[in-house]
């Protein structure tokens, strides 16, 4: 694809009556990583959905290559959305989460094995989700999210819950993807784990009701 990945041109939202977003503009490119940045509650998560197709705009447009969002199989074979933890599949291994989602799509961007050691859960292969901590959970929603096939990734606060030394990994591996022609789109409140993935920043600030 030449053309860009994202195009929002005047988006704007109400949620409950109240303003959340207004007279957004963004583009993105192949390649590029964007930071959505801003203190809670200015519509980060909201740009997010609304690029995902989740959340319709009240005014304006967004275009994802080249059509509108739509909740349609052909459209999350290209796009990732990882925000809120996951529902977990009861009784499957962290291992077996990752086979599901390989054998799911047929093909993967990393095999089994090394999405368990690049995301540093080799050793919690036999557990269950809901015994990991916090921060492993999280590792095992990004293995999930960057294993799969895509061009697009949407990541809500990507670095919540991981240690300073995996946020460094992650900022590698996002970089990574946007090299091989990906785009990221983020949202995130740490400006040096932005830099380290070589983000560009949208700043957001609260729109005034």
């Amino acid at each position: 694809m030449t053309g860009p990945i994202i195009e929002v041109t005047g988006l704007a939202v109400d949620l409950g009556g109240a303003p959340v977003l207004r007279d957004v503009h963004l583009t993105v490119a192949p390649g590029e990583v964007v930071a959505v940045v801003g203190p809670n509650g200015v519509g980060k998560s909201t740009l997010l959905r609304c690029i995902a197709g989740l959340q319709p705009p009240g005014r304006g447009a967004v275009g994802v290559f080249g059509a509108p969002p739509a909740d349609a199989a052909a459209f999350w074979r290209d796009v990732v959305l990882a925000g809120d933890e996951p529902a977990w599949y009861p009784g499957l291994t962290v291992q077996e989460h990752l086979e599901l989602m390989h054998a799911v799509h047929g093909s993967a961007r990393l095999e089994v094995t090394a999405a368990l050691e690049t995301f540093g859960l080799a050793g919690r292969r036999d557990q269950v989700p809901l015994t990991l901590s916090t921060g492993q959970r999280q590792r095992l929603s990004l293995a999930m999210a960057l294993l799969r096939p895509s061009r697009l990734l949407l990541l809500d606060e990507p670095e919540r819950g991981l240690d300073a030394r995996f946020r460094e990994r992650l900022a590698a591996l996002l970089a990574g993807y946007a090299a091989d022609g990906g785009a990221v789109v983020m949202a995130t409140h740490d400006h040096a784990f932005a830099r380290a993935a070589g983000a560009r920043t949208l700043t957001m600030e609260e729109v005034a009701a």
